[in-house]
C-alpha cells in the first residue's frame, strides 16, 4: 500500500498543476488492463485515472511517466462546455426536455431527447478522435520536457510504453489509433522520416 501511495504522490508531481487539480489516480486491482479513465461526465470535477498497479509497475519508470501523462493531457483535454455547434444542440436539447416536461408534451420531450442524445454521441466522437489522441500525445511530449526529458527520448519511452502496455495485457495487435499513434511517435523520436498524413490525422 505504501508504495501505491509512493508512486501516486510521484506521478502526481510530474504532472502541471492543471492536472494535479483536474485528476484523480485510483489503484483498481482488479482490471484487466494496466491504466483506464471512465470518460468524464460534466457535473463530476475531478477526472479519475484507474490503475492496475501489480501490472503497471512492470513498465519501466520513464514509461510509466509518459503513458501517464499522455492520460492526463488526453482527460484534461475534454471539455463538455466549450462553445461548439454540439455544446449548443445539447444545451437547448436539455432545456427542450425540461419545458416539455413542465408542459407533459410527449412529442416534444421525444424530439428534445434525441437532440440531445445525438450531441453527447458527437462530442463523445470529437474526444476519440484520432486529432485528439495525437495532440494528447504531443502535449504529453511537451509536458515532459519540462520534467527534464528530451522531445525524441520522451517521444520514444511513450512509444515503448504502448508497446509494452499490450504486451503486458496479452494483446498481440494494435488496434487502428494505437498504430497511427505509433507512426506520428515514431516521427517525433526521429525512427521514421514518414509522417501522419494530415487525412488521417483530422479522422
Amino acid at each position: 500500500m505504501n508504495s501505491e501511495l509512493s508512486e501516486i504522490s510521484r506521478l502526481l508531481d510530474i504532472m502541471p498543476a492543471s492536472g494535479r487539480m483536474m485528476t484523480k489516480i485510483v489503484g483498481k486491482q482488479d482490471q484487466a488492463t494496466i491504466i483506464q479513465t471512465t470518460f468524464p461526465i460534466p457535473w463530476k470535477n475531478h477526472r479519475v485515472i484507474y490503475l492496475n498497479f501489480d501490472l503497471w509497475m512492470n513498465l519501466p519508470k520513464a514509461q510509466r511517466d509518459l503513458v501517464m501523462l499522455r492520460t492526463m493531457n488526453w482527460l484534461c483535454q475534454i471539455q463538455w462546455f466549450k462553445p461548439s455547434i454540439n455544446q449548443g444542440i445539447c444545451g437547448v436539447g436539455l432545456v427542450g426536455i425540461i419545458s416539455q416536461l413542465i408542459e407533459a408534451d410527449v412529442i416534444g420531450i421525444l424530439v428534445s431527447s434525441g437532440l440531445t442524445i445525438i450531441s453527447v454521441i458527437k462530442i463523445w466522437r470529437s474526444n476519440h478522435s484520432t486529432e485528439t489522441e495525437l495532440v494528447a500525445d504531443e502535449m504529453a511530449i511537451r509536458v515532459a520536457t519540462r520534467r527534464g526529458y528530451e522531445a525524441p527520448e520522451a517521444a520514444n519511452h511513450l512509444l515503448q510504453g504502448i508497446e509494452n502496455v499490450a504486451k503486458i495485457e496479452g494483446r498481440n495487435n494494435f488496434n487502428l489509433t494505437e498504430l497511427i499513434r505509433s507512426q506520428n511517435l515514431k516521427v517525433i523520436a526521429g525512427l521514421s522520416p514518414v509522417g501522419v498524413p494530415e487525412r488521417l490525422r483530422k479522422e
